[in-house]
C-alpha cells in the first residue's frame, strides 16, 4: 500500500480508493477483513452529514459488493499537510440495476502514517448524465 511519504497526494487518493473498492467488489474476503487493511478500527466517516463508524461502514460494503460492477476514480486535485489530505475527485461507476452514475466528491481526510484512513468528511454531488464533467 502506498503512503503519503512514497507518493503524491493525488496518486495516494487514487490508489487508496481504487485498491479498497477493487478488494470490496472483486475480492472474496470478509468485509471486516478488507476494512482492517484500509481503515483504523476507530474510523469515522461523515458523508453529506451521515456519520458512519466501523460497524456501519462494514455493513455498507455488502450492498456495494452486490451492486457495483464497474468503477473508476478520477482525482482532479489533492493537497496534503502531514497525514491530512484535501481532495476533489469524481467517481465513475456502473451499478448492476440502475446503470452508470457519476459522483463528485470533496474529501477532507486523516490517514495514519501507514496509510490507513482514520477520519474523513465528504461532500458529494451526483452529476446529471447530460452535465459535462468539468473540473472547475
Amino acid at each position: 500500500m502506498h503512503t503519503l511519504e512514497t507518493s503524491t497526494p493525488a496518486r495516494f487518493i487514487a490508489d487508496f480508493f481504487t485498491s479498497f473498492t477493487e478488494a470490496v467488489v472483486h475480492g472474496s474476503e470478509d468485509p471486516a477483513d478488507i476494512m482492517a487493511r484500509f481503515h483504523t478500527r476507530d474510523v469515522v466517516q461523515i458523508t453529506d452529514g451521515v456519520r458512519l463508524d466501523w460497524d456501519r461502514l462494514v455493513a455498507h460494503l455488502r450492498p456495494v459488493r452486490r451492486n457495483l460492477t464497474e468503477f473508476r476514480f478520477e482525482v482532479h486535485e489533492a493537497l496534503a499537510n502531514g497525514n491530512r489530505i484535501a481532495a476533489r475527485f469524481t467517481i465513475h461507476a456502473r451499478l448492476r440495476k440502475s446503470g452508470p452514475v457519476t459522483t463528485r466528491v470533496h474529501l477532507f481526510a486523516e490517514f495514519t502514517p501507514e496509510g490507513l484512513l482514520r477520519r474523513s468528511e465528504q461532500l458529494t454531488r451526483t452529476l446529471d448524465p447530460a452535465e459535462p464533467d468539468q473540473e472547475g
